[in-house]
């Protein structure tokens, strides 16, 4: 199946097609995402009329064998996608698609989906099928955490882009786990910076940091600053747009133990170049926290954590007050 993600700025390519494809695995998201877009291609291709869908109860070995097998008059290529295959046994797909898989007309292309867990996988007769049809198996497994880096890596490069360690492993820490929100994110980087760029952690975090999170960072800097009054204007403006206080709270307190970390290290005799040059953030962002950092004292900042805490415990139905009055009173004691 054609895979359709830029490969630059400049790319253009004409899709083409294979007779069969099987996209399997435990990414359902991914695969989601790629039945998505060969249903929009194939209907661009053919219009409507040439794409036959099977899912649910319908889609089964004996339907799609008979679809395949079946007299049509459409003019160009006639796409079938089928979902669910993961629910198929090896011997209904030897006795009712195997033959017909062996003599599909030309200018025909079958897309067979499988969202995979646990027991529940492709049938072993149908990988072997498409391959001997001429097709393509792809797996789209879900990758853990400690590979993601290397992963977007290897996606930055088929974009055109040079993404380095720290950056990758920024992205993942700023977006998550997700592969189809990283992919997301890579391609805007492409969009923004072009094609051949070099993207480390300035870029990634400039991109990735939505204008919610960096009004947080500015109620946190204003916590920081002790200023009450722009603490609480900040805090209202992020309520007002919709922010959840489960989700303010635990953005605000990582913010916070990043700087009495720093805090920590300059009362014990770290120089700030030393704790710059081990800080795994942007030289733009290390010198912000470390300048807030040596602007007020440890202490204070544990105890504007110490704030947060118990404003999450509140938050969570433990006070007789509303979470928001509960949430000023807390900007108020932090910043006092």
């Amino acid at each position: 199946m054609p895979d359709q993600r830029p490969r630059g700025l400049h790319s253009h390519r004409v899709p083409t097609f294979k007779p069969a494809y099987l996209i399997h695995g435990d990414d359902h998201g991914r695969i989601a995402e790629r039945r998505a877009r060969l249903r929009g291609i194939a209907e661009g291709e053919s219009g409507s009329g040439g794409v036959e869908v099977f899912e649910g109860d319908a889609a089964t070995p004996e339907a799609v064998g008979l679809a395949l097998n079946a007299m049509t008059f459409a003019i160009g290529r006639r796409f079938l996608i089928v979902d669910g295959v993961e629910r198929w046994k090896d011997a209904d797909v030897e006795k009712a698609l195997v033959p017909a898989l062996g003599a599909m007309a030309p200018e025909t292309t079958v897309a067979f989906f499988a969202r995979e867990d646990g027991r529940a996988t492709a049938p072993a007769k149908l990988h072997a099928a498409v391959k001997k049809a001429g097709g393509d198996v792809v797996a789209e497994k879900t990758l853990k955490g400690r590979e993601l880096p290397r992963w977007a890596v290897g996606e930055a490069t088929k974009l055109g882009l040079t993404l380095d360690g720290a950056g990758a492993r920024a992205l993942v820490a700023q977006v998550g786990e997700r592969q189809q929100r990283l992919l997301r994110e890579l391609e805007k980087l492409a969009l923004e910076h072009g094609a051949e760029a070099r993207i480390g952690v300035e870029e990634v975090e400039a991109a990735t940091a939505s204008s919610a999170e960096r009004q947080v960072w500015g109620l946190v800097d204003a916590l920081v600053a002790r200023d009450r009054v722009a603490a609480t204007r900040a805090f209202l403006e992020l309520r007002a747009q919709g922010e959840s206080l489960a989700r303010l709270v635990p953005l605000m307190a990582r913010r916070l133990r990043d700087v009495v970390a720093i805090a920590a290290r300059l009362e014990v005799g770290e120089t700030p170049s030393d704790i710059k040059a081990s800080l795994r953030m942007s030289p733009y962002a290390a010198d912000r926290r470390i300048k807030e950092a040596r602007s007020t004292d440890a202490d204070a900042l544990r105890r504007a954590l110490e704030g947060l805490a118990a404003l999450e415990v509140a938050s969570r139905g433990n006070s007789e007050l509303s979470e928001d009055t509960e949430a000023l009173r807390a900007i108020e004691a932090i910043a006092a």
